[in-house]
C-alpha cells in the first residue's frame, strides 16, 4: 500500500475526531492502572531513539486523568515487525501494553491496526550537514565597489592633491607679488616656501576619506571651493561604502553544502544517509514512488552505507567525510547537534536552510481501545496550553553559539576592519600634529615667523 498519500491525507481525517472530544466524554482512565511503552525510559537499553518529552506528557496525563501506570521494557524503537525484532506495535497487538508514547506518524496504513491520538508533536524532516570552514572575511573591505570605482578614487585623490597644491602655491605667489617690499625683505621668489605643502594637502584629502577632516590651508575662495567639493564627494563615498561594507563582511566565505532537498537530487556527489529504523527509511525503501521520492530512493541504493543504526553513527560520517548528509526529524537533529557540541566544544553541524517534509506525531493505543477518546481530549488540552513547546526549553537548551544568525568569525572580521581603520585615523592625527609643530616653531626669528605667517595665509 502506498504510504505517502496516506501520510498527507490522514491529518484531515484525524481532526474530524475533535468533534467527538467534548467535555462530556467520560474519563475511562479514572482510577485505572495501565501499561506504557516509552523508549527513553531508564529501564530500556541505551541508544534507543524516542521523544525526550515522553516523561512529561505521562506526568500531565496522570494528573489530568487520574490513573497510574507501569513501564514496559523494550529493546527497539522500530514500530513495524521485522526479521530482527517484533516491533513496538506487537506489544499493543498482544495486549502487553495499553499506550505507546512515541513519535509515531499517523497514517491510514497504521490506523487499521492501532488507534491514534491527536498530534502532540509538530516537527519536520531536515538534512544535517557539516558547518563549512570559515575565517574572518578581511578581503571584504574591497568588495563594496568594483575595480573601476577604486581606480577612479585613486585618480581623484592624486588630482585633488595636485590641484590644491597648485592653487596654494599660486595664491602664495600672488600674495607675495602684491605685497609691497620692505628694505629688509628677501626677493619674492625666495619668500615662497613649498616644503611640506604637499604633505598638508595629503592629510586634508585622506582625512576627509577617513571621516576625520583636516586643516584647510587657505581661506581664499578658489581653494575653499575645491576643498568643499572634495569634502562633499568624500562624504558621499564614505556613506555608500560603510553602508554596504557590513553586508560583505558577514557574508560566509564558504557556502553550505546544500540548502534544500533539490540540491541532494541534482548533485551526484551528495551521499544520503537515513536511520535504518526510522520512518524516512521505511517511506523511501518500501514504496515505488517516482519523481522526488524516487530520486531519493535511487540515491540510497547507490550508496552502500546509506543506512545506519543510531543517531550518533549517522552523524559521524557527516562530520568525517564532506558530501554526506543525514535526513532525520529536526528534533533528533537538534539533539545530535547539542550532544556533539557538549562533547567537542565546537559547532560541527547545522541543518539545511529549507525543511524537507512536515510531520505530526501522535500517541498510539490498542485498536478500539476504550481510552482513545479521553486520550484524544487530553492531548487536545495539552496543545491548548502550549506546554509541549515550553518543554523544549527544558530538554533542548541550545548553546548561545547557535542563537545568532551571524557567525562569530564574520563578526570578528568586521571588528578587525574597524580597528584597522581606527589605527589609520590615529596615524593621521599624529601626522597633523607633527606638521603643525614644524610650521610654527617657537625658536624662529622674527623674519622667518613673518614668512611662515604669509605661507599659512
Amino acid at each position: 500500500m502506498s504510504l505517502l498519500p496516506n501520510l498527507l491525507t490522514f491529518p484531515i481525517w484525524l481532526f474530524i475526531l475533535i468533534d467527538s472530544c467534548s467535555s462530556s466524554t467520560p474519563n475511562t482512565l479514572n482510577g485505572q492502572h495501565i501499561r506504557v511503552i516509552w523508549t527513553l525510559w531508564s529501564g530500556n537499553p541505551k541508544g534507543i531513539v524516542g521523544p525526550l518529552k515522553g516523561g512529561e506528557i505521562l506526568k500531565f496525563l496522570t494528573k489530568r486523568l487520574n490513573f497510574t501506570y507501569e513501564m514496559v521494557r523494550v529493546t527497539e524503537d522500530k514500530l513495524e515487525p521485522s526479521e530482527k525484532a517484533p516491533g513496538l506495535f506487537s506489544y499493543l497487538w498482544n495486549q502487553k501494553a495499553d499506550l505507546l508514547v512515541h513519535d509515531t506518524i499517523a497514517n491510514y496504513q497504521y490506523s487499521s491496526v492501532v488507534d491514534f491520538s491527536l498530534p502532540w508533536i509538530y516537527a519536520y524532516y531536515s538534512f544535517l550537514i557539516p558547518i563549512p570552514d570559515e575565517s574572518a572575511n578581511i578581503n571584504a573591505v574591497a568588495k563594496p565597489f568594483q575595480w573601476p570605482i577604486w581606480l577612479g578614487l585613486g585618480i581623484s585623490i592624486v588630482c585633488v592633491i595636485t590641484v590644491l597644491n597648485l592653487i596654494q602655491r599660486y595664491l602664495q605667489y600672488r600674495f607675495v607679488i602684491e605685497t609691497p617690499l620692505k628694505p629688509i625683505d628677501k626677493p619674492p621668489a625666495d619668500k615662497i616656501i613649498t616644503k611640506g605643502e604637499t604633505g598638508k594637502q595629503y592629510l586634508y584629502v585622506f582625512g576627509n576619506l577617513l571621516s576625520q577632516g583636516g586643516p584647510c590651508m587657505s581661506k581664499r575662495l578658489p581653494y575653499r571651493l575645491v576643498a568643499g567639493v572634495w569634502t562633499l564627494a568624500a562624504f558621499i563615498f564614505v556613506q555608500a561604502y560603510t553602508s554596504t561594507l557590513f553586508t560583505y563582511v558577514v557574508t560566509p566565505i564558504s557556502e553550505p553544502l546544500i540548502n534544500s532537498v533539490y540540491d541532494v537530487v541534482d548533485n551526484p556527489d551528495i551521499k544520503l544517509i537515513v536511520r535504518e529504523t526510522g520512518f524516512m527509511n521505511t517511506l523511501l525503501t518500501t514504496n515505488n514512488y517516482t519523481g522526488l521520492f524516487g530520486n531519493l530512493r535511487r540515491r540510497l541504493d547507490t550508496y552502500p552505507n546509506s543506512q545506519c543504526g543510531s543517531l550518533t553513527n549517522c552523524a559521524e560520517p557527516v562530520k568525517s567525510e564532506y558530501g554526506n548528509v543525514f535526513l532525520e526529524a529536526n528534533v533528533y537533529l537538534l539533539d545530535t547537534i547539542r550532544k556533539d557540541f557538549n562533547k567537542t566544544g565546537n559547532c560541527n553541524f547545522q541543518m539545511a536552510k529549507e525543511a524537507f517534509i512536515s510531520i505530526m506525531c501522535t500517541l498510539v493505543l490498542q485498536k478500539n481501545s476504550p481510552h482513545t477518546q479521553i486520550i484524544q481530549l487530553a492531548t487536545l488540552n495539552l496543545q491548548e496550553t502550549g506546554l509541549v513547546d515550553f518543554w523544549d526549553t527544558w530538554f533542548r537548551p541550545m548553546p548561545p553559539q547557535f542563537g545568532s544568525s551571524l557567525s562569530l568569525l564574520a563578526f570578528l572580521g568586521e571588528k578587525i576592519i574597524f580597528l584597522r581603520k581606527l589605527r589609520i585615523r590615529k596615524v593621521n592625527e599624529l601626522l597633523q600634529r607633527k606638521h603643525f609643530v614644524k610650521v610654527s616653531p617657537k625658536t624662529e626669528e622674527a623674519n622667518e615667523t613673518e614668512e611662515t605667517t604669509i605661507i599659512l595665509e
